[in-house]
C-alpha cells in the first residue's frame, strides 16, 4: 500500500523528471569516480543523483550526504557527480548498483517505480527527514548541473545546502565534521574555513622550530585548487610558508587540466608545458579538482625527476616509522598499494623500512578500506592520489601515552599534529602537499635528497583499444589475468626476458581499452616490453 506521503513524493519525481530527459541510446554507470562523461550528457543522470542521495540520507536516519559535481582531471567538457557518505568516505558500493540502476531508467515512470523498489527492499521511510550537502568545480557545464541537481533534492523533499565551489576533498571534510559534531570526536568546523584553519593550525605545531620551508611552486592545473591554495596559504602565513600558484586562470575554463595537473605531469613524464624551473626546487601539480598531487623537480642537467605517489608514500611511511620508534607508543604503520606501484618502492618499504605491505586491486575504495586495517595506515596510488588513516585505537594510544622524556613528548605531539594536517576522509592535494613540506622541513631534505631513498624502475602504460574489455579477468590484485585463456603464460614468457621486468594487463572501467603496464631494469627495455605485450593483445 502506498500511502499519500509516498504518492505525493513519486508525483513530484515524475514532474520533475520530465524536465530532465534522459538521452536517447546512452548507458551509464556508477564507478569508482562515479558518474563521468561529457557535461552534455549528464543532466538527466545528476538530477537522479539527487533522488538517489537523499534516499541515501534516509536510509542512515537523515545523516548527511555530499553530492560532489566534477570530473576531476578529465578535460573542460566532461564532468561528473558522485556521492560521499556521512564519514567523508566513498559511496558504499552496494548502492552503486542502485546509481547505475535509476540512471538507466527510460521514463519517468521506470524511474519512479525504481525510485519506490529501492525504498521498499531497503525499508526506507520516505517520510524521515534527508539531508544533502553539495558542491562543485570550476567547469562550465557546472551551473547547469547544480541546477538539475537541486530539481532532484526538492523533487524527492530533501533539505540541502549548497556550498558552491570548492574542492572535493573539502567537500568530503565538510561532510564528515557535519555528522561528527554532536559525537565524542568531532572531525572539525564544518565549514571551508573550518578546513583552512584546521590544515593552518596543525602545519604551524607539525613544523615548529624548524627553519622556514623553501618556497614551493604549484601548477594548479587551471582548477579549483589555485584559489583555495592560496587562501590556506594566507591562513598559515608567510612566517611560515611559501606558496608560488601558477596555472590558476579559473575563468579560462577551457585551459582546465590542459598541458599541465598531476595527470599530465605523471602520464607524460615530463613538466607542465611553459613552466622553466630552477635547478634542485621542489615543484609539484594538482588537479583539476585538487584530490591528487605530485612531485617533481630538475636537476643541474635540467633532467626531469618525478615524486609519484609511491614516492609520497614511502616518504610519509618513513617519516611515521621513526616518529612511532621515538614515541615508544606501541603501534604499526603499513602502507597499501596497487598493481601499479613501482617495484622499486615495494623493495624499499619491505626491505629497508621493514614497513608491512598490503596490495589491493585499482580502485580509492579498496585502498582506503585496506589502508583501515592498520594502526597508521598509509595509501597513495602512483597518480597521487591518496591519504594516511589513523586508526582510533592509535588515536586514543596517542592521547593517552605518557611521556617518559621530552623526545618522545615530541614525538607524540607531531604524531597528533599529523593526524590533523592529513585529511583522512580522502585523498586531498592541498594536505598532502603541507604533509610533504613538514616531512622534507623535519629531514631537512630538498627533493633531491627525498628522491634518493631508492631509484624508480622505468616503466611504461598503453592504452590498448580491444573489441570487449570484460573478456579480461584478472586475479592477485590485477597482477595476473585468468581470462583469456593463455595470455597470462605469453606475458610471463616476455617478463622472463628481462631483467627485473614486470608486466600486467587490466581492463579499462570506462571504455573497451585495457592497459598495459611494464617495467624493467632500463627504459629501453620498460618501453620494448610495453610494446610486446601489447602485440600479443593484438584481435582480442
Amino acid at each position: 500500500m502506498v500511502d499519500s506521503i509516498t504518492r505525493q513524493q513519486l508525483s513530484q519525481i515524475a514532474k520533475f523528471s520530465a524536465l530532465h530527459p534522459r538521452p536517447e541510446g546512452h548507458k551509464y554507470a556508477y564507478g569508482t569516480a562515479g558518474f563521468r562523461l561529457l557535461g552534455s550528457l549528464l543532466d538527466s543522470v545528476v538530477f537522479r543523483v539527487g533522488l538517489l542521495a537523499a534516499l541515501r540520507s534516509r536510509k542512515l536516519d537523515g545523516e548527511t550526504i555530499g553530492v560532489m559535481i566534477t570530473a576531476s582531471h578529465n578535460p573542460p567538457d566532461d564532468n561528473g557527480v558522485k556521492l560521499i557518505d556521512p564519514q567523508g568516505e566513498m559511496l558504499e558500493a552496494s548502492w552503486e548498483t542502485y546509481a547505475t540502476k535509476f540512471a538507466n531508467a527510460e521514463t519517468d515512470d521506470e524511474l519512479t517505480k525504481e525510485y519506490l523498489a529501492v525504498a521498499e527492499a531497503l525499508k526506507i521511510n520516505l517520510d524521515c527527514p534527508s539531508n544533502v550537502i553539495f558542491a562543485r568545480d570550476t567547469r562550465a557545464s557546472g551551473p547547469a548541473l547544480v541546477a538539475a541537481l537541486k530539481d532532484g533534492l526538492q523533487a524527492a523533499g530533501a533539505d540541502f545546502a549548497d556550498y558552491r565551489i570548492l574542492t572535493t576533498p573539502q567537500l568530503h571534510y565538510i561532510v564528515k565534521c557535519i555528522n561528527t559534531r554532536k559525537t565524542p570526536a568531532p572531525y572539525g568546523d564544518p565549514s571551508e574555513q573550518g578546513y583552512f584553519d584546521k590544515l593552518a593550525t596543525a602545519f604551524k605545531i607539525v613544523t615548529k622550530g624548524k627553519a622556514k620551508p623553501p618556497v614551493v611552486t604549484v601548477d594548479a592545473a587551471n582548477g579549483v585548487g589555485g584559489p583555495k591554495l592560496k587562501e590556506l596559504a594566507r591562513c598559515i602565513g608567510s612566517d611560515y610558508l611559501d606558496i608560488n600558484v601558477v596555472k590558476d586562470e579559473i575563468d579560462a575554463v577551457e585551459r582546465l587540466n590542459f598541458q599541465c595537473g598531476a595527470d599530465f605531469v605523471k602520464t607524460q613524464q615530463k613538466l607542465p608545458v611553459g613552466l622553466e624551473p630552477a635547478p634542485f626546487e621542489l615543484y609539484a601539480s594538482l588537479d583539476g579538482d585538487a584530490d591528487r598531487i605530485v612531485f617533481y623537480y630538475v636537476d643541474e642537467a635540467n633532467k626531469f625527476h618525478l615524486l609519484d605517489g609511491d614516492k609520497i608514500a614511502s616518504l610519509a611511511a618513513m617519516f611515521i616509522r621513526d616518529l612511532i620508534a621515538v614515541s615508544g607508543v606501541d603501534m604499526q604503520v603499513g602502507v597499501v598499494q596497487t598493481a601499479y606501484a613501482n617495484g622499486s618502492s615495494s623493495k624499499y618499504l619491505t626491505d629497508i623500512l621493514k614497513v608491512p605491505i598490503t596490495v589491493t586491486p585499482t580502485g580509492v575504495k579498496h585502498l582506503h578500506h585496506a589502508a583501515q586495517l592498520f594502526d597508521v595506515g598509509v595509501y597513495f596510488e602512483a597518480n597521487g592520489h591518496g591519504t594516511v588513516l589513523f586508526s582510533n585505537s592509535a588515536m586514543k594510544a596517542l592521547e593517552s601515552f605518557e611521556a617518559q622524556n621530552p623526545g618522545q613528548q615530541d614525538a607524540v605531539t607531531t604524531l597528533l599534529s599529523l593526524a590533523a594536517l592529513i585529511n583522512q576522509t580522502v585523498g586531498d592535494a592541498l594536505s598532502d602537499l603541507l604533509l610533504v613540506i613538514a616531512i622534507l622541513s623535519h629531514k631537512a631534505w630538498g627533493p633531491n635528497e627525498w628522491n634518493l631513498a631508492y631509484t624508480d624502475l622505468p616503466n611504461r602504460l598503453v592504452r590498448v583499444v580491444v573489441n570487449d574489455r570484460t573478456a579480461f579477468k584478472t586475479e592477485d590484485a590485477e597482477r595476473r589475468l585468468v581470462e583469456p585463456k593463455g595470455l597470462q603464460a605469453r606475458i610471463d614468457a616476455l617478463v622472463k626476458k628481462y631483467k627485473s621486468g614486470r608486466s600486467f594487463v587490466r581492463a579499462s572501467g570506462t571504455e573497451d581499452a585495457v592497459r598495459v603496464y611494464a617495467e624493467a631494469a632500463t627504459r629501453l627495455e620498460a618501453d620494448e616490453l610495453a610494446v610486446k605485450v601489447s602485440d600479443s593483445l593484438k584481435g582480442l
